[in-house]
């Protein structure tokens, strides 16, 4: 059976994704308690015919007791020497997102009450959930991520995954907006030409074709993707073949509009021919977007 626990802070997203799971024919259970996790997968070993609970997604938060998410370790180990197929998705966010959505919906935090306030409570539960993050298979930071992005990429990424195939995803962003907190690998090319002072550029992105058309005349730019598509290839495999299930590779430049975009777009493309589940996400444009920058 394969078994996906989602788990994160509170506000970052867990409902959503759980959602899409169910709807892609999940059996769904929320906020599970952590010893109910071996009789649950016993259930459903021991189901004479293939049925729902062959496939099951369970959401695992703070408010389980702080001892259980304590020793998941230990209850992990244990679950995978049984034979079950576990995925850990931990989903999260900057704090100051978290305190927006929860100002937003007027929602109580689980772990808040007249001494602890929201800002304690978002930053005690990094804490108690770190078992359930340093396991994870993927780690998602939904800063800045819309309700609907979050459920695409669920679908793409977990969902659109076959069995033991990694699953890649290229995000450019802006180093001036930090850098993104689920990256397994970040690369800075801001030492190629910038688009952004060429005026007749500025308003553009990198995947528009007056970008694209600067970017290819450079031959840094070239010699930047080559370089990172021979180091990608040499080491890739080694992950894949040390069961690891995906792979968050960042390409950073200032703004994360330009260059970035078009590098990640150049290196999505190319491992599209050997990879069947190759993502790319453009971490600052909706934003620029938004703000009518582009």
């Amino acid at each position: 059976m394969k078994l996906i626990i989602v788990s994160g802070r509170s506000g970052s997203g867990k409902s959503t994704a759980l959602h899409v799971l169910e709807d892609l024919g999940y059996y769904c259970i929320d906020n599970l308690p952590i010893g109910l996790l071996f009789p649950l997968t016993r259930e459903a070993a021991e189901q004479s015919s293939p049925g729902r609970l062959k496939k099951m997604a369970v959401s695992i938060d703070a408010r389980n007791l702080s001892g259980e998410l304590a020793n998941f370790e230990d209850i992990y180990g244990q679950l995978q020497q049984t034979g079950v197929s576990i995925e850990v998705i931990f989903l999260d966010a900057d704090e100051q997102s978290l305190l927006q959505r929860f100002h937003a919906t007027r929602r109580k935090h689980p772990l808040s009450d007249d001494k602890t306030s929201l800002r304690e409570a978002i930053s005690n539960e990094k804490k108690l959930l770190e078992p359930l993050s340093k396991l994870s298979d993927l780690h998602v930071n939904t800063t800045g991520m819309s309700m609907y992005e979050l459920r695409d990429m669920v679908k793409q990424r977990v969902v659109g995954r076959k069995d033991q195939e990694l699953a890649l995803l290229f995000q450019s962003f802006g180093f001036k907006h930090g850098v993104p907190l689920d990256s397994d690998y970040v690369f800075d090319v801001r030492c190629l030409p910038n688009p952004y002072w060429d005026n007749s550029l500025r308003k553009f992105v990198g995947t528009d074709q007056p970008v694209i058309d600067f970017l290819e005349k450079e031959p840094a730019s070239r010699q930047m993707i080559d370089d990172l598509i021979a180091f990608l290839e040499n080491w890739l495999p080694s992950f894949a073949a040390s069961n690891r299930s995906y792979m968050t590779i960042s390409i950073g430049c200032t703004g994360g509009q330009h260059r970035s975009v078009y590098v990640s777009e150049q290196l999505c493309a190319h491992f599209r021919k050997n990879y069947s589940n190759v993502q790319v996400r453009h971490t600052e444009l909706p934003h620029l977007q938004t703000r009518g920058e582009i």
